[in-house]
């Protein structure tokens, strides 16, 4: 896997990744930014976010689950002071679906954290508290 990250001007960066797709990351305009991006934190933690939903996904497809929607809501903390590293992150995904089995549901929320999904592995490998759990929407037929 590869990357490049271009700085364009004051706290602004352009990163490409190895398929060829880009994003823009920006800082706050008290450190030079013009807030044009996302920061480089929030990228790891939609990085994670993204990681976690593919593998639940990925996994109730196969359970042959009528998911309509799914979304992962994440809170993170950060400790004090330079550097501020993410201490705790919890994650809640919300599946909307039709006739949802909750065992299928809790199952690929707990393979994703456990198996599969390398970006929250990783950062519990690195000290930080991960939480995972979940919400289930009778979705309308």
């Amino acid at each position: 896997m590869q990357a490049t990250v271009k700085w364009v001007d004051g706290a602004m960066f352009l990163g490409e990744s190895g398929s060829g797709h880009s994003v823009v990351m920006d800082g706050p305009e008290d450190h030079g930014g013009r807030n044009m991006g996302v920061r480089p934190m929030e990228m790891l933690l939609l990085g994670m976010g993204g990681c976690a939903s593919f593998d639940v996904m990925s996994i109730l497809k196969k359970a042959r689950q009528k998911v309509v929607d799914c979304r992962v809501e994440m809170d993170a903390e950060r400790a004090e002071g330079v550097p501020s590293p993410f201490t705790k992150i919890s994650m809640n995904f919300v599946v909307s679906g039709q006739g949802l089995k909750e065992a299928q549901v809790k199952r690929a929320v707990e393979l994703s954290a456990t198996k599969y999904c390398s970006a929250s592995i990783m950062m519990e490998a690195a000290g930080v508290e991960v939480s995972h759990s979940y919400e289930m929407i009778e979705a309308q037929a």
